[in-house]
């Protein structure tokens, strides 16, 4: 499915309408170059689980666990990983095969030790079709 959204607010419900389907046990990947959108996409994936408090993106502890909404929420962020091994270290199997659901922003950089079944974001920009716009591309895996 390939959704095209053209303001913050939109690619933030976006993520909020998935955030309300998502099922215990799912992992998500979010791909994206540098300012595209994915903290903000996954904001409303948070608001989608019911999650109240602030989320922000977890870059220097790999992995935030939000606790409050309707599962648990583990929210990866893989962008300065040096080893794949250090996934190993803050417990990623547990997260992944646990009750909640896994959102790993950057998950291109760990490709080889992702599941076989998970749902795919992409977020591209186009700037030819304006600052704001944004391409999201969601494939289950």
């Amino acid at each position: 499915m390939v959704l095209e959204t053209r303001s913050p607010e939109q690619t933030f419900q976006i993520g909020k309408a998935l955030g309300e389907k998502a099922k215990s046990g799912q992992v998500y990947t979010l791909n994206g170059d540098l300012g595209v959108g994915k903290t903000l996409f996954t904001k409303g994936f948070a608001a989608g689980l019911g999650i109240e408090e602030p989320v922000s993106s977890p870059t220097f502890t790999i992995v935030q666990i939000y606790d409050e909404g309707r599962l648990p929420f583990y929210h990866f962020d893989v962008y300065r990983i040096g080893d794949v091994e250090e996934m190993d270290e803050v417990g990623y199997e547990d997260y992944i095969l646990g009750e909640g659901v896994s959102l790993i922003e950057w998950a291109d950089l760990i490709e080889e030790i992702l599941p076989d079944k998970r749902t795919e974001i992409t977020i591209e920009k186009d700037l030819e079709q304006g600052f704001e716009y944004r391409r999201i591309t969601i494939e289950e895996i």
